[in-house]
């Protein structure tokens, strides 16, 4: 399998932690891209016509992608215990919370967009206002009403959030979410520390 990938994308991030929580790294050839919403890459536009990443070549040539989508398609390949609950009310709340992590990675690569591509006279401080309102709120949810279940353990719905966690960190450092969140703060300073986190970090 080929993934298309870019070590600065949570999305992609998200992909690679399920390669090494599964075990399947090497199962896996990564192709990088250097892509922007104004500058694609003729391969990737091919396997995915909307030129996004990640997107994952299977070994018989057809594509998946979206994260949510390759992260799932990993999950059903391996033999121990699943990312995503397979069946039952447990697998629709994990499902959500995970959507609600890739929901604020979102609003974080939109505002990176809006405050690093936009012409200076063209910027729009209100939609990165909004996209920070966004973020805001779904990390209180994340804080006050769903730490537990997310401590829970480390499946897809903990990955996602950990991505959206170490995107921030990345890319707005100057968000003190770590004072304003301690619970998840103190969760994430234990999980950055999994081998599958270090090996997939921006720096690494």
């Amino acid at each position: 399998m080929i993934l298309f990938h870019s070590p600065l994308s949570p999305f992609v991030r998200k992909v690679m932690i399920v390669l090494h929580e599964t075990g399947q790294l090497e199962r896996v050839t990564v192709q990088g891209v250097n892509i922007s919403p104004l500058n694609g890459d003729e391969q990737l536009n091919r396997d995915n016509p909307i030129g996004k990443i990640p997107a994952l070549r299977l070994d018989d040539g057809s594509v998946l992608h979206d994260s949510r989508v390759i992260c799932e398609y990993l999950d059903s390949q391996h033999v121990g215990l699943p990312l995503i609950p397979r069946e039952g009310s447990a697998r629709w709340r994990r499902l959500t919370l995970a959507a609600q992590a890739d929901a604020i990675m979102d609003a974080a690569v939109a505002t990176r967009y809006e405050t690093f591509l936009r012409p200076v006279d063209k910027k729009w401080d209100g939609w990165v206002t909004a996209q920070g309102e966004k973020i805001r709120r779904g990390l209180a949810s994340l804080e006050h009403e769903h730490l537990a279940e997310i401590i829970s353990g480390f499946d897809i719905a903990a990955i996602g959030v950990a991505c959206a966690l170490g995107y921030l960190d990345l890319r707005q450092p100057e968000f003190d979410w770590r004072g304003e969140y301690p619970g998840l703060a103190a969760w994430y300073a234990e999980v950055s520390q999994r081998a599958s986190m270090l090996a997939t970090g921006p720096a690494a």
